[in-house]
């Protein structure tokens, strides 16, 4: 049985490096405006160069759950 005391920092864990992704995104996607650098992305099967001015960094809602053991 997971404690309700594990599974909090396991969660903070999560959240935390969603955080770290979504703001090293932000970045890059600033960082290739101001060089004017494409960004490189994976769209329907094929690599695709966009140009950073047609991007936008987005939140997407992500669900996060803890798989609960069973007692032995």
């Amino acid at each position: 049985m997971i404690s309700k005391n594990k599974e909090k920092p396991q969660m903070q864990l999560v959240a935390k490096a969603e955080k770290a992704l979504k703001e090293a995104v932000a970045k890059t996607i600033e960082d290739h405006r101001l060089t004017g650098d494409p960004i490189v992305v994976w769209k329907d099967g094929k690599v695709v160069k966009v140009h950073p001015e047609k991007l936008q960094a987005r939140e997407t809602k992500a669900e996060y759950t803890v798989k609960k053991r069973k007692k032995q």
